[in-house]
């Protein structure tokens, strides 16, 4: 907290409160087609987020997660502002999980974020990822937050050295980041003290290609805030820039009589693309000369990119208190650009884009208390409405889920019904009770189920077949059909073999093999010695040819 200064009179003069003055640029690189950076930076809040997810979701993550935080842009805080902070940053990585959720193709999508708060003379930090946050004080540049990397975690083992990270093959692999992978990620959190003066420079991993002494000299000798991240930007772009960078300088000061009055009214425009938008300290560029447009504007025009980028819902900045978290309204385009109005700040990147083409729908039961940001989800349409309007795409998903599901059982058991009727068409000798016995199936099992069944047992006792033949019908003789059954247990009953030297007549055939077939009167008698046995059938055997019966 500044000291107040003694006045003439004697008495004691307002205290003034720390503020942040601010610039802040991104850009999307020299290779990239897309900038998954965000960042905000505000009198109170600087933030900066990574996103990662390819061409999914690495800007969604982001800009999801700086348009939940906006709303910490404030002075006062009922409990603990580095608490509030913190549950903040995890409230914005349950929206991720939400978000892929309702978008599956959004999964696998993360985001870094480094965040500083000030609120009572105190500065709050929280960090999560490989973005890094550096503080200027006193002529000392030090490095404040601590990568998140598997090349970092080797260092502080002891077994990398700090110069090998840089050609570590491995040294973008991230060990913590929001998302939907961890449902409570660990954060780093700290308190630290301030001082006006101090100058912290926020950035996205981006900034990496520069070297540092490059980074150090320019944030010490660039005095003016805007110059020094235009500078940083575009030694970055020199450097080759495979990646987004985005840059934001925060210093901290003392408000002024001007600060507070001017506190509800200076709004800054978002610029959209590699451009930097102005700060309220910075020099202003026509872009930011642009007021607040008529309230005519149609949110659904600007959603589908009708509206000009300049264009903003509302006559006029209502004040601060118009947009009251308690209000529990669902926050829309309109309900962000008057949150950004009432305050002067200054957004970046994927998180600009966002705010200014208005495609910023809700996700149910979200709040402007919790400032959740659905933003741009490549060619998805957005999500817009009540609850029950947000949850209808998923009861079509589940109705075809169980239709699939209903289908795939139908076949399933279709296909086993007919493979079990197949079985029952089929049958096999084998041994009962040490007899020889028809079975009708196959003599395999389908776990706890038999697929065959005991159709007759014959008297042929096993004892009296020859060992192979007994073997043989322990191992099961498969037949065609049930005719084809008894011929094998006749040749057994005759020969002791399942060979067909015995072959009966087929069914076929006419007659059935017990019946003489008529002859003529004056036909000569028949000379087949065996037509007598035909005619009287033997007494002894147990199972015939005869089938139909």
């Amino acid at each position: 907290m500044a000291v107040p200064e003694n006045t003439a009179d004697g008495q004691k003069p307002a205290e003034r409160h720390l503020i942040m003055r601010f610039a802040a640029r991104s850009d999307v690189g020299r290779i990239r087609s897309k900038n998954d950076d965000s960042a905000y930076a505000g009198r109170h809040l600087a933030v900066v987020a990574d996103g990662m997810g390819g061409h999914a979701g690495g800007d969604v993550a982001s800009a999801a997660t700086v348009l939940d935080m906006i709303h910490l842009d404030r002075p006062d805080y009922d409990g603990d502002a580095g608490t509030i902070l913190a549950d903040e940053i995890q409230t914005a990585n349950s929206l991720l999980s939400e978000l892929v959720h309702i978008n599956p193709k959004l999964a696998g999508m993360g985001t870094t974020v480094t965040a500083l708060l000030l609120a009572e003379g105190k500065l709050h930090f929280a960090h999560i990822g490989d973005s890094r946050a550096y503080r200027l004080r006193d002529g000392e540049f030090k490095q404040v937050s601590v990568d998140h990397t598997f090349v970092q975690r080797l260092i502080d083992e002891g077994r990398l050295k700090p110069e090998e990270a840089e050609s570590h093959p491995h040294k973008n692999v991230l060990m913590r980041v929001l998302g939907d992978v961890d449902a409570s990620p660990e954060l780093d959190l700290d308190t630290l003290d301030v001082k006006p003066g101090d100058r912290w420079l926020l950035c996205s991993d981006g900034l990496n290609y520069v070297a540092g002494h490059a980074v150090e000299r320019t944030v010490k000798e660039t005095k003016d805030l805007r110059e020094c991240v235009e500078t940083l930007v575009e030694l970055t772009l020199e450097a080759g820039s495979p990646d987004n960078v985005t840059v934001v300088m925060v210093e901290i000061v003392e408000e002024t009589p001007d600060d507070v009055s001017t506190a509800a009214v200076d709004v800054i425009t978002p610029v959209v693309g590699t451009k930097p938008a102005p700060t309220a300290e910075a020099p202003r560029t026509p872009e930011a000369e642009a007021k607040a447009p008529d309230t005519g504007t149609d949110d659904a025009a600007e959603a589908k990119g009708g509206g000009k980028p300049t264009e903003r819902a509302g006559s006029s900045v209502e004040e601060p208190g118009s947009t009251d978290p308690h209000l529990g309204e669902h926050l829309t385009a309109e309900v962000l650009r008057e949150e950004l109005s009432s305050r002067p700040h200054e957004l970046v990147g994927a998180a600009a884009a966002a705010a200014e083409s208005g495609s910023i729908p809700t996700i149910g039961g979200r709040t402007v208390a919790r400032r959740a940001a659905t933003v741009l989800t490549h060619k998805a349409e957005p999500l817009t409405g009540d609850d029950d309007e947000t949850l209808v795409p998923l009861k079509p998903r589940r109705w075809v889920t169980w239709s699939i599901a209903a289908a795939l059982l139908v076949v399933l058991t279709v296909g086993l019904w007919l493979g079990y009727a197949w079985t029952q068409t089929r049958y096999y000798i084998g041994e009962y009770d040490s007899r020889v016995a028809i079975f009708n199936g196959v003599s395999q099992r389908l776990g706890p189920i038999q697929l065959s069944s005991l159709e007759a047992v014959t008297e042929i006792r096993m004892d009296s077949l020859p060992p192979f033949s007994q073997q043989r019908v322990r191992q099961t003789v498969p037949a065609n059909d049930l005719y084809d059954a008894q011929r094998i247990v006749k040749n057994l009953e005759l020969t002791g073999t399942t060979s067909p030297e015995d072959e009966c007549p087929s069914p076929s055939a006419g007659a059935a093999p017990s019946a003489p077939a008529p002859t003529d009167p004056a036909a000569p008698a028949p000379t087949d010695p065996a037509a007598p046995a035909a005619a009287s059938p033997s007494p002894s055997p147990t199972v015939t040819c005869e089938v139909g019966q």
